[in-house]
């Protein structure tokens, strides 16, 4: 039996290309782990954002269909941003007349400003945004003398 000769070119990597190799491979794992990273952070960063967008949608479709909405009294309460954590959030609502006749009388009709105010905490810091909606709404006694003694609008 005779040895058979293995050439340079045959003997396969040598210790130094497989950890330069390693080190290529180690860095772009790196790299791709962090950005990941951001990725999840951003995800959840707007998941908050779209629930409390959803809510806002909802709480605003059920103020401009509410039968009595008070004018220049803010109404609010709170609301839960994530399901299952500890956030806190919670909105603000303030309606006004908008647009009306000249001398206004209680039972004419105005048009209602209704402003929705949202905010929630996310991690250290508070985030809100508010929504504007228009209703027609029946101006009361009180509103009507408001209104023509030039009371706030």
């Amino acid at each position: 039996m005779r040895a058979k000769k293995v050439h340079r070119g045959e003997a396969g990597f040598t210790l130094l290309e497989v950890m330069v190799a390693t080190l290529i491979m180690a860095i772009a794992v790196a790299g791709l782990l962090s950005n990941l990273h951001v990725s999840l952070r951003n995800t959840a960063r707007l998941t908050d954002y779209d629930r409390a967008t959803l809510f806002a949608q909802h709480k605003m479709d059920e103020l401009l269909a509410s039968a009595v909405l008070p004018n220049y009294e803010q109404i609010g309460g709170q609301f839960d941003p994530g399901s299952g954590s500890a956030a806190v959030g919670g909105w603000r609502a303030l309606a006004r007349p908008f647009e009306f006749a000249p001398n206004p009388r209680a039972g004419d009709k105005v048009l209602q400003r209704v402003e929705l105010e949202i905010w929630w905490n996310n991690g250290d810091r508070e985030r809100r945004f508010t929504l504007e909606g228009f209703r027609q709404a029946i101006l009361s006694p009180q509103d009507a003398a408001r209104l023509t003694t030039g009371g706030v609008f």
